[in-house]
């Protein structure tokens, strides 16, 4: 049976990434659909790979606040299957100096899209590609199960927009599944992204800011590790199940800076500076992502070492695009 793919937020980095791991796959009819043009080629996997792809891929400029109209009839014409949809306002820390933006889009917006694809005949599965800032905080591995407990802006209103999916999901029977990821990092990332950022602090010769100390801990998982996962997601999981995505490493952002330096070669000292904590910064989250690894067979597979060379590779082949590019979050309504 065909399966046509609509990719909402296709140029964000995890979109764009996704639609590279779907150009390979065979015999898929794939749609990107985002309210900026395709970005330049360093932003652009999906491009990367010309004469290798197998499978088509067209993409359409919709604004998912002003042109949702034309988004469905988009995914009526092209009967789509499947929807996964990336679009959001993601910063945690700036969500704070303008939240009404990042509730228009991550909730409002994100609402109405809902609204109207439960009435698509063709859509089989929805994923909805949520993030673990819901949760706030939290000691322990987290499971899916976890409450949520969001701590800025930015996490409420994805929360809320999470928790309407749960109204239609029970009311109206949406094909909805939701998948939350650990921090996500490779080739093509923006550049105020902490490693991107810090490699290209050492490129150009300027420091990175460790807010508090640097001290919050994560999980980075390579961006084609996410995307595998997310496509056995969406093809296998049943509609109201929830899974992580994560691999079983945590590591301090401090910590995951010196990594950075010394795969560079430089010195941690004179690359950064201390800064205060941002507020709302959750101190740590960390997900267990056991689930989609018993149900699905899943598993990452890109260390962080070799992620952080492909990335570091990458940021020196563009480097002459990317010194011009600011290394700060610019916000667009």
């Amino acid at each position: 049976m065909s399966q046509r793919v609509l990719v909402i937020g296709s140029n964000s980095f995890s979109g764009a990434s996704f639609v590279r791991f779907l150009r390979k796959q065979s015999g898929l009819e794939i749609v990107g659909a985002s309210r900026s043009v395709e970005p330049m080629p360093p932003f652009r996997p999906y491009a990367w790979d010309q004469g290798t792809e197998g499978s088509k891929f067209s993409f359409h400029q919709f604004d998912l606040c002003r042109h949702l109209d034309g988004l469905i009839k988009q995914a009526a014409d092209m009967q789509a299957t499947h929807v996964i949809n990336f679009a959001a306002q993601g910063m945690v820390a700036e969500s704070w100096l303008k939240p009404e933006d990042w509730y228009q889009t991550n909730t409002v917006a994100n609402i109405m899209l809902h609204d109207r694809l439960r009435k698509l005949p063709s859509l089989r599965k929805y994923v909805h590609i949520s993030t673990p800032e819901v949760y706030g905080s939290t000691a322990g591995l987290l499971k899916e199960t976890r409450s949520y407990n969001p701590s800025t802006p930015y996490a409420t209103s994805r929360a809320a927009c999470d928790m309407s999916l749960l109204n239609f999901l029970e009311n109206y029977g949406f094909p909805v599944v939701w998948t939350r990821a650990a921090n996500v990092y490779g080739p093509g990332q923006q550049l105020y992204r902490v490693i991107p950022r810090m490699i290209m602090a050492i490129l150009t010769g300027k420091k990175l800011q460790l807010h508090g100390g640097g001290h919050s801990v994560r999980s980075f998982i390579h961006i084609d590790d996410v995307a595998s996962a997310t496509w056995e997601i969406a093809q296998k999981a049943e509609p109201g199940s929830t899974y992580h995505i994560s691999t079983d490493r945590f590591i301090s952002i401090r910590d995951l800076v010196q990594l950075v330096c010394d795969r560079m070669g430089e010195d941690f000292a004179k690359h950064t500076e201390e800064a205060p904590e941002r507020d709302g910064k959750d101190a740590a989250y960390l997900l267990d992502a056991a689930k989609v690894k018993s149900e699905f067979g899943w598993q990452d597979r890109i260390s962080l070492e070799v992620g952080i060379d492909q990335t570091i590779a990458w940021a020196k082949e563009h480097f002459e695009v990317l010194r011009h590019l600011p290394l700060n979050y610019i916000h667009k309504a």
